[in-house]
């Protein structure tokens, strides 16, 4: 797959579609000892806090930087699109530029989650709300090669090494159930590989999981364990790039190394290891994981720890740590007030059982919007330490691509958006633009498209923006400083002035809101040792606790305090 690695493509396609199983009897394999195997290998543990803390910052990469304008209308696509629904030039270089700039480092970003990067469909569709490409990412075509209108592997590799260098993981997205919509130019896949003929009814499990998501995405068959061959678009593909030959041959080792039968999931589960295995990886976001069977997702999660481990292995000078691979899961509708388990109405499943370290939390953002913060932070801590979700991770947010009952639509609350969602129990996801109050009410546009803007780069200019960024960027530093902000126990201090503390170990964090501006005191010996050191992360000011007290000279009217400490990179 894409690296070549000596293997000869020199082979005729004849032989190549023999090897890959058309002329054999179906595999005998028993898939459920493979499936328990991958479950006991995943089952192993709680979530490192390090994700519960963790600052994910996702991005459609299409829409956040243009880095190379030679690359904005790949395979022939037009600018024909219906508006805000055809590529608008962002790319991976882009993302790098940006990476260089410093820009997530000031945000205290730990980890870049960027919407899928293979190759989607060259072609647009018309149905729905107009005339539309698949610049998001979700409309896969070639699971094996970056879409050039992002870039190319290289690219690809060039990024996440940067982004390594700057103690900063990447998440790739990660689609498993579905291909992208039938048109001129993207065939249909063979019907041993996917369904087109049933929408999902959300009738229980099966109404949610065997069936097409919406009527133009083809559903690839995850339940079915019968060998197929290569679909041919595929093969016909590979031969004209003159990489067929290494492609089945990486797929035999494969499928012989595993024991898998060659069932449509096992090729894909394949496809999306060799990322992490050839470029480093640090994770999956795992879209639509309610529609795909469980089991399926152990599977995954076990092939991509023993890819990462041998990527490690191959190159330690590369590596950060030796932190597991880390999966977080969008359980549409799944909310940490629910507890460990999604219900279907026929079946629970606790999707943590199934190799997720953590999920998308779909509860925060409707909270936020009618709620304190004390009343959902104790909340969540309570659940997160001790309780139902204790040893597993959440991963809040307050807007995304696709939700479009985000918090604060009209952007007149990027402050209040920032403290809820930062100092939050459980990881925190910057949408792009969250910090700079990117617009997600776009004139024109219809339907999930107007959440989906370019980045508002040009916004900088005003000084409203650059205070909202300032603002977010100090969260961003105090969260990624101090451990204890996401994955410690929370405990109220003080109603009026709203005053709390976070304990992780020996961790120790305090954050006081509404306070005076200027001279300010607060009582903090229940938090710092008598004479420790303590830094406000909002102002930069430092002081000693005296006789149980802390005292501030800011024009501020927050306190943000912990150690005044660094963490190096293998802590993060």
């Amino acid at each position: 797959m894409r690296k070549m690695f000596g293997l000869s493509a020199a082979v005729s396609v004849a032989a190549l579609t023999l090897a890959a199983c058309s002329d054999r009897e179906p595999e005998q394999v028993s898939v459920p000892e493979t499936i328990e195997s991958a479950l006991t290998q995943v089952n192993s543990g709680s979530v490192d806090p390090f994700w519960n803390n963790a600052i994910i910052y996702f991005m459609l990469p299409d829409r956040f930087y243009n880095g190379n304008p030679d690359n904005d209308l790949s395979y022939g696509r037009k600018n024909d699109a219906a508006h805000m629904r055809g590529f608008q030039g962002g790319d991976l270089q882009g993302v790098i530029d940006k990476l260089n700039e410093g820009y997530f480092d000031a945000l205290g970003v730990d980890a870049l989650w960027m919407s899928p990067i293979y190759e989607q469909n060259h072609d647009a569709t018309d149905e729905g709300t107009g005339r539309t490409y698949a610049y998001h990412g979700y409309w896969p075509r070639d699971w094996t090669a970056v879409d050039r209108n992002f870039g190319n592997e290289a690219l690809l590799e060039k990024l996440i090494e940067t982004a390594h260098g700057r103690g900063i993981r990447v998440l790739l997205d990660v689609v498993v159930n579905h291909t992208g919509p039938v048109t001129a130019k993207d065939p249909l896949w063979p019907a041993e590989w996917s369904r087109s003929d049933s929408v999902c009814d959300w009738s229980g499990f099966s109404g949610t999981v065997s069936c097409m998501l919406v009527s133009n995405l083809p559903d690839i068959r995850t339940e079915s364990d019968v060998p197929v061959d290569l679909p041919p678009q595929l093969t016909e593909k590979w031969q004209r790039e003159g990489r067929l030959g290494q492609e089945v041959a990486e797929l035999d080792a494969f499928f012989e190394r595993t024991g898998y039968p060659r069932a449509p999931k096992y090729y894909i589960i394949k496809w999306l290891t060799d990322w992490v295995r050839e470029y480093g990886v640090d994770g999956f976001r795992v879209d639509t994981a309610k529609h795909v069977e469980p089991e399926v997702w152990a599977v995954l999660k076990k092939e991509s720890s023993l890819a990462l481990a041998e990527w490690k292995a191959r190159n330690p000078q590369q590596k950060l740590d030796d932190r597991d691979f880390f999966m977080v899961g969008e359980v549409y509708g799944y909310g940490i007030t629910g507890g460990r388990d999604f219900d279907f109405g026929d079946r629970k499943v606790n999707f943590f059982d199934y190799g997720f370290d953590s999920l998308i939390n779909f509860d925060i953002a409707a909270r936020a919007d009618r709620e304190d913060m004390e009343s959902i932070f104790s909340s969540y801590s309570q659940m997160l330490n001790g309780g139902t979700l204790d040893g597993s991770g959440v991963l809040n947010y307050l807007t995304s691509h696709d939700d479009m009952n985000s918090f604060d639509r009209e952007r007149q609350r990027a402050r209040e958006a920032a403290f809820k969602l930062m100092l939050a129990p459980g990881a925190a996801q910057i949408y792009y633009g969250d910090e700079l109050a990117r617009p997600l009410t776009v004139p024109g546009t219809e339907g999930d498209s107007q959440l989906r803007s370019p980045m508002n780069w040009g916004d900088l200019e005003k000084a409203e923006t650059r205070e909202i960024l300032s603002h977010w960027q100090k969260l961003g530093q105090f969260r990624q400083s101090h451990m204890a902000v996401g994955a410690g126990v929370h405990q109220q201090l003080s109603a009026a002035p709203y005053i709390f503390s976070r304990t992780l170990n020996d961790d120790r964090v305090l954050v006081a809101l509404d306070m005076p501006i200027g001279e300010k005191t607060v009582e903090a010996g229940a938090v710092f040792a008598e004479g420790s050191l303590v830094k406000d992360y909002y102002s930069g000011a430092e002081a000693r606790v005296e006789q149980g007290m802390l005292n501030f000279d800011t024009g501020f009217d927050i306190l943000l305090l912990g150690s005044p400490r660094t963490q190096d990179l293998s802590a993060r």
